[in-house]
């Protein structure tokens, strides 16, 4: 008995990973740089960011907004961590467990079900918006089978196979987003300034879908992510922010929130 928890266990941060790097997947699809047929982003990437409640159409407006206006007050990325407040514990922990992008998700499918639905950050085009009001109907009619299913019986696997892999999901993505521009200059429009790259090696390349190359993506966004590590060299010789591994970019944050740390105490 004890055996088949630990089982169950191991298949849910399994499904967390592979949640995660669905994401990341669904990231290149948003560039339009994974197929050379167009219409192959859309139905590949809505699919792959279901799992993580992450709209395809709303998430390529909003990122590639970002993209647009990364160091200014008008930067929208997806993913709502604020890079310019202070590294604490306490910021981190928020970090981890976005409860509050779950309940955009909520809201936003429930004002897409009644039509009601406006984009909040500027502008954008009437077939965008139909995308992703589109889309999060679909969020809605996922989540009410859902329901049914745990109401004749299927809870416990709505549980293992959904909603605890999203709980381990939801932190490790955080995780792989958070060296992107975190303790950069922020205020910079240089993307040697703002933006951070991380060496790594062949499997967190892989796993983060070259997120660790970031510094190329943003200088580059069109690029297809296996051709990103070509460029690693300048950026290595130019860039203000480099680490070779996560570790080291780790103990930078831990420094940083010890730093923060002491400060408040005095």
């Amino acid at each position: 008995m004890q055996s088949s928890y630990w089982l169950a266990a191991i298949g849910i941060v399994i499904l967390g990973l592979a949640y995660t790097h669905a994401v990341e997947l669904q990231h290149q699809c948003l560039h339009h740089s994974a197929f050379r047929a167009s219409r192959l982003h859309r139905a590949v990437g809505f699919p792959l960011g279901l799992p993580m409640l992450v709209s395809y159409s709303h998430y390529r407006v909003r990122h590639l907004q970002h993209h647009r206006f990364l160091g200014t007050p008008e930067d929208t990325e997806f993913f709502g961590f604020d890079t310019r407040k202070p590294l604490t514990l306490g910021v981190l922990a928020k970090g981890l467990f976005d409860v509050s992008r779950v309940v955009a998700v909520v809201r936003d499918a429930a004002t897409c079900v009644t039509g009601a639905w406006q984009y909040d950050m500027g502008q954008i085009a009437p077939k965008s918006r139909k995308a992703i009001v589109s889309e999060y109907r679909w969020f809605a009619i996922v989540a009410a089978a859902l329901i049914a299913a745990c109401a004749f019986g299927g809870g416990p696997l709505v549980l293992r196979l959904w909603m605890l892999p999203l709980l381990v999901a939801m932190p490790l993505h955080f995780l792989v987003e958070l060296p992107e521009h975190i303790l950069c200059d922020t205020s910079s429009v240089d993307v040697l300034r703002n933006t951070r790259s991380i060496t790594g090696g062949w499997l967190t390349t892989w796993y983060t879908n070259g997120n660790n190359l970031h510094i190329e993506h943003h200088a580059a966004m069109n690029v297809p992510i296996n051709r990103l590590r070509e460029r690693h060299g300048d950026t290595q010789e130019f860039a203000s922010n480099v680490q070779r591994t996560y570790f080291e970019f780790a103990k930078i944050v831990a420094r940083e929130v010890w730093k923060n740390r002491t400060a408040t105490s005095h």
